[in-house]
């Protein structure tokens, strides 16, 4: 049975955008255009959330928000979500002080909105028949391989961290992902935390409509049944955790969340990898300190160099033991006039994998939405990237 969701906007367009989004996201939809009758048919209709606009002819939606609460008594709530026309604290505060559980300033993005909703859904369920619905084109997820007793030892995080953008960071962890799950047959959960742009999406040909990081990140309490049902199954085999569709609703994503989910999950997976952006801000550097292993991807010219000795410095600072942190030297054998010899003494140590330079491979694979771990293993990229993949294994183990 879908969840009714009441809309009150006395903007027809509005009432509109808001019906059209929330069916695409499997809701039933009720609509009024001032807050008497809404309040009736809050009554009538046992709505599971209401949308109200702060600015209604007559009761405005501060006041409904305050007359739905009083009629809700001492053992209903039904929760309501105000749109206020402008970002003040007088707003704000009047949101609050009506009642509201929660408030959004138009515009706003449908992801946020979505999110939102989801999290006072999941807190005030109004009957166990009702769940926050699962996105019609969102896979929820299976055991990558043949299922198994849940194993004993968590699973082995690894973070893929780029010196520099467009190192080839998201290219290695995908594939090294794709490899551990279909050459050495691991349970593999891939988790983009390049939360303002992450291209996964499109590196595996995933639209915009599939669950993200950002369904869990206003969720009040999450466990490990609630990141399952996010998680996205790839043909290939292993399972995803995407980043935001937006930039805008990145924010939402706090720096605890990762850390959080990773804990949650550790026990269904052998492997959760895990694919940052460049920045050494508070969200980085916890997924570093619950990573088990962390391998920083470079390419041999000096801008890079110079952030890799940069960020090597900075790991030193916080304690991490010399092992936990590898290098990998992309495109290693492409002429840069700056050989893994001269890098190895710029950065005063061993570089630890190379990964070689295969233009073609790399960007058809891109270009295509299969990574070459998929559709190539058998290329010399392919072999190469096993080599790499088995080699983590024995620095694991």
């Amino acid at each position: 049975m879908a969840i009714r969701i009441l809309v009150v906007d006395a903007d027809p367009t509005v009432q509109r955008a808001l019906g059209h989004a929330l069916s695409q996201n499997g809701y039933e939809v009720l609509a009024c255009g001032e807050g008497v009758e809404a309040l009736r048919v809050a009554r009538s209709d046992k709505p599971a959330l209401v949308l109200v606009a702060a600015n209604l002819p007559g009761v405005d939606g501060f006041s409904f928000v305050t007359r739905l609460r009083a009629e809700d008594g001492p053992s209903v709530h039904t929760p309501s979500i105000l749109l206020l026309p402008e970002n003040d604290n007088e707003s704000r505060n009047r949101a609050l002080r009506a009642g509201a559980d929660d408030y959004l300033v138009k515009p706003f993005h449908p992801a946020e909105l979505m999110a939102r909703m989801r999290s006072l859904l999941a807190r005030y369920k109004p009957n166990e028949q009702f769940e926050p619905p699962t996105h019609p084109r969102t896979t929820r997820v299976t055991p990558a391989v043949a299922p198994s007793p849940k194993q004993s030892a968590p699973a082995k995080v690894v973070l893929f961290y780029g010196a520099k953008g467009g190192v080839g960071t998201t290219t290695i962890a995908i594939n090294s992902a794709i490899a551990l799950h279909k050459e050495l047959g691991r349970r593999v959960c891939l988790i983009d935390a390049n939360l303002q742009f992450g291209d996964h999406r499109v590196f595996l040909d995933l639209g915009l409509d599939r669950m993200s990081l950002v369904d869990l990140a206003q969720t009040p309490a999450i466990d490990a049944d609630l990141v399952k049902q996010i998680l996205v199954k790839h043909e290939s085999g292993i399972e995803l955790l995407l980043a935001p569709p937006s930039p805008e609703t990145a924010e939402l994503v706090t720096s605890e969340l990762l850390p959080q989910i990773v804990s949650l999950i550790s026990h269904e997976f052998d492997y959760i990898i895990v694919d940052v952006d460049k920045r050494l801000d508070e969200l980085n550097l916890r997924i570093m300190d619950a990573a088990t292993i962390i391998y920083v991807v470079m390419t041999a010219d000096l801008p890079c160099l110079k952030n890799v000795r940069l960020v090597l410095e900075t790991i030193g600072h916080l304690g991490y033991s010399e092992d936990k942190v590898k290098l990998i030297l992309n495109r290693s054998n492409a002429f840069t006039g700056i050989n893994v010899k001269n890098a190895e003494s710029a950065l005063k140590r061993r570089i630890d994998y190379q990964i070689m330079n295969e233009y073609r491979a790399a960007i058809g694979a891109l270009n295509s939405g299969s990574p070459f771990m998929f559709t190539k293993a058998d290329s010399l990229l392919g072999k190469n990237m096993l080599d790499f993949v088995k080699g983590m294994e024995k620095d694991l183990a």
